[in-house]
């Protein structure tokens, strides 16, 4: 019951980083085992999408605040689906990273890219081969 007052207070915040954190800190808890290395990543990502370094922790924490509270992903995608090609496809590549970063991908993993692709508007080809470059830089 308390948990449907949080989601109100969630949809206040405005931070365009906190809601594509809160996407990738999905993405890395679909598989339940969200790890350190995944949240490093995440870090980083947050960083180079204009976070400077003395807020990335605020950030974090809202964000796993936002995707702990919520119950689909749209809310989150639609940061992502407003920004230019270039920047989809950066985060794209983190969220490949984020589900390689334990050298492997589940059934449930990759049907939430296949989703993600088609709610990001982006191709499918696009996705595939950044897929297969994660996967190389793996070996």
């Amino acid at each position: 019951m308390f948990n449907f007052f949080n989601k109100e207070k969630n949809k206040n915040i405005k931070d365009p980083l906190a809601k594509i954190a809160a996407l990738l800190i999905h993405v890395a808890k679909i598989d339940e085992n969200y790890t350190e290395k995944e949240r490093s990543i995440i870090k980083k990502a947050i960083i180079d999408l204009g976070s400077n370094n003395e807020v990335i922790d605020d950030i974090l924490i809202k964000a796993e605040e936002i995707e702990k509270n919520s119950n689909q992903i749209l809310e989150f995608t639609k940061e992502v689906k407003n920004m230019n090609t270039d920047s989809k496809i950066k985060v794209v590549e983190v969220l490949w990273n984020i589900i390689y970063s334990d050298n492997s991908a589940d059934i449930y993993e990759n049907s939430l890219m296949r989703r993600l692709t088609g709610l990001l508007y982006l191709d499918t080809k696009i996705v595939g081969n950044i897929k297969n470059k994660i996967i190389k830089n793996l070996k």
